[in-house]
């Protein structure tokens, strides 16, 4: 592996999101923060989780994300309840607004790496498929590492 791989890999990985990300947000509005739409991502995914769980999935800090949480609530897309086994907890339920955002945003971002896709070479395109598994194994391992820490 050349010294500069890791360095040239990530950039690449971030020059990617931050174009989709960029593009997302002028195609849907209200516009909403990278970590607003993965903490909307975690709470359909995980209806009535709560904030200290969320803040450990998202390696957030718990304050950080309760001030998600009031400005998702405050658009409408997120709905704190009472936890009935802890009164002073609260569960975070997404609202329809938060699934039909996502819905829309999921439609949209597929929309734009599939075109982005279809204009490249068969062994670039190649080479990105093979290249998910190895992708998916290194989020597993950065995310232990971060477990572990």
């Amino acid at each position: 592996m050349a010294e500069t791989f890791p360095d040239e890999f990530i950039d690449a990985l971030i020059g990617v999101q931050r174009l989709l990300r960029r593009r997302l947000r002028r195609q849907i509005d209200p516009q909403l923060r990278g970590a607003e739409v993965e903490l909307l991502r975690l709470v359909v995914t995980r209806p009535g989780i709560g904030i200290s769980d969320a803040a450990k999935d998202l390696y957030l800090a718990s304050n950080s994300v309760s001030t998600l949480v009031n400005q998702l609530s405050r658009q409408g897309y997120l709905v704190r309840e009472t936890d009935p086994a802890d009164r002073r907890a609260a569960r975070l339920m997404p609202t329809a607004a938060a699934e039909a955002r996502l819905a829309e945003w999921r439609k949209r971002r597929g929309e734009l790496v599939r075109d982005g896709l279809a204009r490249l070479d068969a062994v670039d395109l190649a080479a990105l498929e093979a290249a998910v598994p190895a992708l998916l194994k290194l989020a597993e391992n950065l995310h232990e590492e971060a477990e572990d820490s």
